[in-house]
């Protein structure tokens, strides 16, 4: 029974109050073929009849970090469907490339897609009514308050996993308690990154029988062999140069690092810098960037690799962050010299590649800690320092390897979050028949 009958009410009232300038923003996320309707809850008229998992991530970055959970799902429920849905085009793409991430297809669900709908009440009631889930998965801080209604209406077991809270979404869920709390008390399980995460939930009335740390599913993640292929190719085109890359950047932040690589350039001028812009609708302006620093430079977009005189590399392409880290000499994590609470530490680390990254590490808090910890990180503060300790780790080898077997050992070390989440969801389970 919800402590506050009326919060869900006034919060429906305002986001409804607010739907002309919440459908603006999500019109551009479309995919060809798809209908908009989707995001009012009407789904396609055919889906899977199998018995569904319904696994929900807000967009690519969730589904990359959620993507050895989507395997796993997959091979220990053969007899179901697993529908994962998100808010983004970009996370659609993804998880339509996960389909063949499986051993052996027939011997595993089958993988779909839906756009989840808008968090109104009637459209939230349709989806999970049209969807019929035997479990309703929320990846990370996806809490949706009338999704959640709705599924405990239906009796849909609810679980959150990987579930993180930084101090920064703290702060702006505290001021809506009586919501958070309501919405906390439909969730059956919480599987949480940290034990300061699950201190977070606690304070806005999640039960605390109903949590379990159990760790980050970052550090449970591997690397794709179809990305190290491609790693492969690009390194062998590039050849021997002193290669960084800048992953995941933002607005304010592209500038920074292209004035970084000109310092880098103008001590190593064989160096190489692949830039990665976060989102796909930045990478014209980021192109418009590269241009106007005056470095040659090559973009992934049209098919090209590297010459030998191009400075840098623009990765204006989607899913391909992990084959591009996979070519680093060194690895900066965007999102991190901005406000922005920074992007994934691991997945560069995953590979051997020493990582760097900014000030800004707030929703990746408990990873940037222990990262801390063994030494595997390096911060700065600013793009000046970014340039030097650039310079300084491409001019020894020694301190790279360093770094790299420091984030390996740092992996390693943390595994489990994985297969303590799918014990937890399978006890809320009962395989049919």
């Amino acid at each position: 029974m919800s402590r506050h009958p009326w919060a869900r009410r006034a919060y429906s009232t305002a986001l409804c109050a607010l739907s002309p300038l919440i459908w603006r923003r999500v019109w551009r996320e479309q995919l060809p073929g798809r209908s908009r309707a989707e995001r009012l809850g009407c789904l396609p008229a055919r889906l899977d009849e199998r018995p569904r998992l319904w696994l929900h991530c807000a967009s690519v970055g969730e589904v990359m970090a959620a993507r050895a959970l989507i395997r796993e799902l997959r091979l220990a429920y053969p007899g179901h469907c697993l529908v994962v849905s998100t808010m983004t085009a970009t996370g659609a793409e993804r998880v339509a490339a996960l389909v063949d991430d499986v051993p052996e297809a027939g011997a595993a669900a089958p993988l779909a897609h839906l756009f989840v709908a808008l968090d109104f009440p009637g459209a939230a009631r349709r989806f999970v009514e049209g969807l019929d889930p035997c479990i309703a998965i929320f990846f990370e801080t996806e809490l949706w308050p009338n999704l959640l209604s709705a599924c405990a209406e239906r009796a849909v077991p609810i679980a959150v996993v990987n579930g993180r809270l930084s101090e920064r979404a703290f702060g702006g869920y505290r001021r809506l308690k009586w919501l958070m709390e309501d919405a906390l008390t439909r969730v059956d399980w919480l599987a949480a990154k940290s034990q300061a995460d699950a201190e977070r939930y606690m304070a806005l009335g999640m039960n605390p029988d109903a949590i379990q740390v159990v760790g980050s599913m970052k550090f449970d993640m591997s690397a794709d062999d179809a990305s190290l292929e491609v790693s492969k190719g690009l390194l062998a085109a590039i050849g021997h140069r002193p290669v960084w890359v800048a992953g995941s950047t933002h607005a304010g932040e592209d500038e920074q690092v292209l004035a970084a690589h000109a310092k880098v350039v103008a001590r190593l001028p064989e160096a190489l810098l692949i830039l990665v812009p976060r989102h796909p609708q930045r990478f014209e302006a980021v192109a418009a960037l590269c241009r106007d620093s005056g470095m040659p430079t090559v973009r992934r977009s049209e098919g090209r690799t590297p010459s030998a005189r191009a400075a840098i590399y623009l990765g204006d392409s989607m899913g391909e962050l992990q084959a591009l880290y996979g070519t680093a000499d060194v690895a900066f994590v965007g999102g991190s010299l901005v406000p922005i609470g920074g992007h994934n530490l691991l997945e560069p680390a995953l590979l051997g590649v020493p990582v760097v990254a900014g000030p800004y590490l707030a929703n990746f808090e408990d990873v940037a800690a222990v990262l801390r910890e063994t030494a595997a990180l390096v911060e700065v503060a600013d793009g000046d320092e970014l340039a030097e300790r650039v310079i300084a780790l491409l001019e020894d080898p020694g301190q790279r390897e360093r770094l790299s077997d420091a984030g390996l050992g740092v992996i390693e070390t943390h595994r489990g979050a994985l297969a303590a989440t799918l014990a937890g969801l399978a006890a809320m389970l009962v395989e049919p028949g």
